[in-house]
């Protein structure tokens, strides 16, 4: 399955591995036989978590490997409860084309809420670039999952199913849903916006170093000032200005003469006090024609990354102790020259009732600021890009995604790149994008249509199984 993803993106390969693990699973034991598949889904394919809390979080190799087998083995958990359920609705018959397809949404949605949620990889992620897409503005990523679930256990029944009606029928369904699925929402919006990106490319260790500070805020300010004449908006990535504007009143000077040179608006990745030792992390916009800075925080918090569950005090964060972090309460986005940015700070681009709350309370563009310096070269940073692509189709918005390095780009609201910037270097990507007012049905509705899918899981239970 983490081949299926990106950066690999054999999302072909999704298809026979959800056949082979529904053809295991139906011959006994489904809920070792669900373990071991999703052990090898989320813990052999977060591999790069080892050496992500060796190098920053300063943990020996032997916790950094067990801790990736640990994550491994809790979330392996939700696949098992999806093969046995799957296993006890559909048994070894027909019925197990609504079964597994079903409970594939179930262990979706819950993988993406329980233990604070963790949508890594998500199943429906696989259909971005494919004409099925447009359902993710309607049912979300958790819905689409549905799509390929049913794919797989339709050929699985078309290949072992005497009757092979069952399974020629689940094919043509999945060709119908596919065919007709919705067309993305358009951005509406007739004015055409240009967007400066700026990918500063600091490296992890010297990021939060003040012996690094000077180089750090004079290179964003020369990749802003070589692109400030042709943009209506310039995007700095999470946390780039590593310290408490509150507490460095020459820099803050600085920064605001720099934006008034510009004469164009800045938002910004920063660092806000809310008490003596309590902080957000967030996302600051600030026009030379106001002097208000306003100000979105993130609402959802990276567990060890930005806090430490009370239940685990004595591990420590990754993110160098500044301050204790807080989730934010605000309305999630900022304003500039009229225009409603709704701010996705790093993680919070994995959710999508993050991106939903924000286009409620009424965000034009989505702005994902983030920093993937921490996963090197591998596999994650584009995995979490990828995650950033669906926000765009479930709510209808473009997406700017600016990033400390990792993938900075552009995004449209049907989930394709219009934009993007090479990875590791240090520029400036600038690119179009267009506003929308519009709501999505699954802004509108939510995960609420999922609840009458799962509901084809009980149907099964009261109805004769026939064996293959």
């Amino acid at each position: 399955m983490p081949f299926s993803f990106s950066p690999f993106d054999y999302s072909w390969l999704a298809i026979p591995a959800l056949a082979g693990f529904l053809w295991l699973l139906c011959q006994g034991r489904p809920f070792r036989i669900g373990f071991a598949f999703g052990f090898g889904w989320f813990g052999l394919g977060a591999w790069w978590l080892a050496p992500t809390l060796h190098t920053y979080g300063h943990i020996p190799w032997v916790f950094a490997l067990f801790c990736v087998v640990l994550v491994g083995c809790v979330m392996a958990l939700l696949p098992a409860l999806w093969a046995w359920v799957a296993a006890k609705d559909g048994g070894r018959s027909h019925w197990i084309l609504v079964s597994f397809p079903a409970a594939a949404v179930g262990e979706e949605w819950l993988r993406g809420h329980i233990f604070t949620g963790l949508p890594w990889t998500a199943l429906g992620n696989l259909m971005l670039d494919t004409p099925a897409v447009g359902w993710a503005s309607w049912i979300g990523v958790y819905g689409i999952a549905f799509i390929p679930a049913l794919l797989a256990a339709s050929l699985l029944l078309l290949v072992t199913h005497e009757e092979k009606k069952w399974g020629m029928g689940g094919v043509v369904v999945t060709t119908l849903l596919v065919l007709a699925a919705p067309q993305p929402f358009d951005a509406a919006g007739e004015k055409s916006y240009r967007a400066a990106l700026i990918q500063g490319n600091i490296p992890q260790d010297q990021k939060w170093d003040a012996a690094f500070l000077n180089e750090t805020m004079f290179r964003y300010a020369n990749l802003s000032a070589q692109v400030a004449d042709e943009s209506d908006i310039i995007i700095w990535p999470e946390a780039a200005i590593p310290f408490f504007l509150e507490r460095a009143p020459d820099w803050d000077l600085w920064l605001t003469d720099q934006i008034r040179e510009w004469r164009a608006p800045l938002l910004f990745g920063g660092l806000k006090l809310t008490g003596e030792n309590t902080a957000n992390n967030g996302l600051f916009a600030e026009d030379p024609n106001l002097e208000l800075r306003e100000f979105a925080g993130k609402q959802h918090l990276v567990p060890f990354g930005e806090y430490v569950p009370s239940w685990v005090p004595f591990l420590r964060t990754l993110v160098p102790e500044i301050a204790n972090f807080v989730p934010a309460e605000d309305s999630g986005f900022v304003q500039a020259r009229g225009v409603r940015y709704g701010a996705l700070i790093c993680y919070e681009s994995l959710f999508p009732e993050q991106s939903r709350r924000r286009v409620q309370n009424g965000a034009e563009v989505l702005v994902n600021v983030t920093n993937d310096a921490w996963y090197g070269t591998t596999p994650a940073a584009w995995q979490h890009f990828q995650a950033a692509r669906m926000r765009a189709v479930e709510t209808g918005r473009y997406l700017l995604r600016a990033a400390n390095t990792g993938v900075t780009a552009i995004i449209g609201p049907d989930g394709k790149v219009t934009a993007t910037a090479p990875w590791w270097t240090q520029t400036a990507l600038t690119g179009e994008f267009r506003l929308s007012d519009s709501i999505t049905p699954y802004v509108r509705w939510g995960d609420a249509p999922l609840l009458g899918l799962l509901v084809l899981l009980v149907i099964p239970l009261f109805v004769r199984k026939e064996s293959i």
